[in-house]
Formats: C-alpha cells, sequence, structure tokens
C-alpha cells in the first residue's frame, strides 16, 4: 500500500500574511474633553496654528497647502466632519509668540481675557490718573480715590461728554432724582464740584469751571479713561 501523500503548504498571499503576523489592534480609547459643562456637549473644537509665511517658505510649503493638508487629515481620521479655516491678520509689528498673536486675532476667549488682565496690569503700573467706568472707581498714581456714589456720578456725567461745558441745572436734573433730601440747587452744585476737584489734588484742573456756565471735563496726557463693556445708561 502507497504510503499517504500529503499536499504541500501553499504561502499564503502577502495581505494575509501581514493580517496574520500584526496583533488585533484594539479601538482606541476614547479621550475625555476637559472643560465642557454639565448639559453641554462638544459640537468641534479649533485648532491654532502658529505658523507664519516666512516660516512656512523656509520649510518649502505656504500656508494654502498646510492648511488643505490639515482638511484632508480630519476628512480621513473623522469622515463626515466639517472644517473651516480663518487666517489670523495681525500686524507685522505684533511681537511675541505666533501662536499667542494667532488666538488673539481670532479673539480665543482666553487669550482675550489674558491680554486684558496684562493690559490692565500695565495700566495700572501707569502714573497719572485713571477713571475706571467699568469699575466705577478712580485711581490718582495708581492709589484708590475714596469718592462717594454722587461724587463719581459727576465725574463719570462730565468724562462721557468731554469737551462739552454742561450747565449747572443739567447736572442737577441728570443725577438728582426730585424729591430726594439732598438735591442741590444752582449754587451748592458748586460745593459738590468742590469737594470731588478736592479729591483730585494736582489733577483738578481735569475738571474745569467755565465761569457763568458750568463745567467741563478737559482730558490731559496723563488721563486714562477705561469705558464698560456696553455704553453707560447716562450716554445717549
Amino acid at each position: 500500500m502507497l504510503p499517504e501523500q500529503t499536499q504541500p503548504l501553499q504561502p499564503l498571499p502577502v495581505q494575509q500574511r501581514a493580517r496574520a503576523a500584526a496583533p488585533a489592534q484594539e479601538s482606541p480609547a476614547r479621550v475625555r474633553i476637559r472643560a465642557v459643562p454639565n448639559g453641554t456637549r462638544a459640537r468641534g473644537f479649533a485648532l491654532y496654528v502658529g505658523f507664519d509665511e516666512d516660516k512656512a517658505d523656509a520649510a518649502g510649503t505656504d500656508l494654502g497647502h498646510v492648511v488643505e493638508a490639515l482638511k484632508r487629515l480630519a476628512a480621513e481620521i473623522a469622515p463626515g466632519s466639517e472644517t473651516y479655516a480663518a487666517v489670523a491678520l495681525a500686524p507685522e509689528s505684533a511681537g511675541g509668540r505666533d501662536i499667542d498673536v494667532v488666538r488673539l486675532a481670532l479673539q480665543d476667549p482666553a487669550a482675550v481675557a489674558r491680554h486684558r488682565q496684562d493690559d490692565d496690569q500695565e495700566q495700572d503700573r501707569a502714573a497719572g490718573v485713571i477713571v475706571d467706568i467699568s469699575r466705577k472707581r478712580l485711581l490718582l498714581d495708581n492709589d484708590p480715590v475714596g469718592l462717594t456714589y454722587k461724587e463719581f456720578e459727576l465725574l463719570q456725567y462730565l468724562v462721557l461728554r468731554e469737551g462739552r461745558t454742561i450747565e449747572r441745572a443739567e447736572l442737577i436734573s441728570s443725577l438728582w432724582r426730585a424729591g430726594e433730601d439732598d438735591v442741590p440747587n444752582e449754587r451748592t452744585i458748586d460745593v459738590h464740584i468742590r469737594r470731588l476737584r478736592s479729591k483730585l489734588g494736582r489733577y483738578e484742573d481735569i475738571v474745569r469751571t467755565v465761569r457763568g456756565v458750568g463745567y467741563r471735563f478737559d482730558r490731559h496726557a496723563d488721563v486714562t479713561i477705561r469705558h464698560a463693556g456696553a455704553p453707560s445708561p447716562d450716554l445717549f
């Protein structure tokens, strides 16, 4: 009896060999997105790229090619995703890191908040007068001045109408309600102005008396006005 003959093993196709040799890939673990409050869900994200035209040219590419490559990558790894590219423009003199300039130019909330904080700190270090309408405070050479509520209202009213002479009657009718116990007359309004000017110290002449008419705010080079985010309710 002839011995049983076995068929020689046929080599697997290249693709099958690669699949057989490669270990089973686990699906990537889901990455939790931080700073997503309860009751909301992420609908997308913004990726800021700090890369100016000179750096792109040195790398042998340009911004347009980088944008298109990123769009293709997004379509490949996240089918169905939508993309939108915005170019960040900034003055040539803008210093700092590219990524910080880009975030600020595109109004990234965190970058805008930090810029405002840095700007406030820089202004606070400057000597002179700061009339901070947004916070209802007055600083003289970085020191807060203890104005009363009415004194600040009086200063604010003049500041918001810079360069215009305000008659005494207008100040009274705009800042005091009829029937209030301390409503001044056109003579006693001068007392309120005199108290305000005394607290302005060496800067008292920013509130100028126009003889026979009323008062006017004159800005000096060392006076800074910080306006509120929305218009003041008494500014029309």
